[in-house]
């Protein structure tokens, strides 16, 4: 009796299997019929874009002369471990690539009358260059990315359930590119190139520079 029930029960699965396979080609070949008879998809989706106009809230001056910029690249290694709870249970290991830019500038609105100094003839000029300065890391989102990911159980239900955030990764990879901006020779090579910008812009009016240190450098 049990094997006739699971016989009959068989059967019945495998007729409306059969039934829903027609049933999808008939869809398909009815749609195809559709198309052919219109010579082109009527259902095909449209898009109406009802966004607002950009709205322009101010317009500001700037006097910063971005004279150097630096790409970097790093890889985060960061493991989140649970206290006395397996790695497979709860825990979590994340590879995340970080790509972006630091520029380097000279805020040219704190130069003062008295940082220039004109000689009396008119053709020298000495000039106090203010110290230069590191942009906020630009990150390029769409090159920085998690590249691989180990979860517990637990991380992995809840990353199920909710959206995984990202905002730590792309913030402490802009504190290690700022670490690595400060430490490289940027800041010098943006000092260097105001110079030369200064230089070639004196220069085409006859009159020699000379640049002195800032007290604070």
């Amino acid at each position: 009796m049990i094997g006739k029930l699971i016989k009959g029960a068989a059967l019945v699965v495998v007729g409306a299997l059969v039934a829903l396979t027609l049933t999808g080609f008939g869809a398909v070949n009815m749609i195809s019929g559709v198309v052919n008879m219109f010579g082109s998809n009527p259902f095909q989706v449209s898009q109406t874009d009802r966004s607002h106009p950009v709205l322009l809230k101010s317009i500001q001056d700037l006097s910063r002369y971005h004279a150097a910029v630096s790409n970097f690249e790093l890889v985060l290694d960061i493991e989140d471990d649970v206290a006395g709870v397996p790695d497979i249970i709860a825990g979590k290991r994340t590879l995340f690539v970080a790509a972006g830019t630091v520029d380097a500038y000279v805020d040219l609105s704190g130069l003062a009358d008295k940082d220039l100094t004109l000689s009396p003839d008119g053709k020298s000029v000495t000039v106090l260059l203010p110290e230069s300065q590191l942009d906020k890391p630009n990150l390029d989102h769409d090159r920085s990315y998690v590249f691989s990911q180990d979860r517990g159980v637990l991380d992995q239900l809840t990353d199920a359930i909710e959206v995984p955030q990202q905002a730590q990764f792309f913030k402490l990879a802009e504190t290690k590119m700022t670490t690595a901006a400060e430490a490289s020779e940027l800041r010098k090579q943006a000092t260097d190139n105001t110079k030369a910008m200064l230089t070639g812009m004196f220069g085409a009016l006859g009159i020699q520079v000379t640049f002195v240190e800032s007290p604070a450098g």
